[in-house]
């Protein structure tokens, strides 16, 4: 009865034996050898800026924001293009989900929004 599942076990099992194995071995085989080069943070192959003082190279929050609402919207257009393409099909049950969505994903903007995420300070 679950013969049909044996290929999707054995997939799962070498994948989590090959990472729990790339996992072990590259301490043992990687490099040992650090040096002010390798170290520092990596901007396109160009020297590295002076970091501010008071900043200690860390990445202003915002930009995270900015980030993580680009991604939201991606998701967003992701899940409504389905619909776009085959409304005719769906229906009323369509169109209602298609509103549910659109309104939760609403609320959420209108959080980040009151919350200050979409101003450029």
């Amino acid at each position: 009865m679950l013969d049909p599942y044996i290929p999707l076990v054995l997939m799962f099992a070498l994948a989590f034996g090959f990472a729990a194995f790339s996992v072990a071995i590259a301490p043992l085989v990687g490099p040992r050898r650090y040096n002010r080069a390798k170290l520092d943070a990596y901007e396109c192959g160009i020297e590295p800026s002076p970091q501010p003082v008071g900043g200690g190279g860390r990445m202003p929050v915002a930009y995270y924001l900015t980030a993580m609402m680009f991604i939201l919207f991606d998701i967003e257009m992701v899940f409504l293009f389905p619909y776009a393409v085959s409304a005719d099909a769906l229906g009323l049950y369509g169109v209602v989900a298609v509103i549910l969505f659109i309104v939760t994903f609403g609320f959420a903007d209108l959080y980040v929004w009151r919350r200050g995420g979409f101003d450029w300070d």
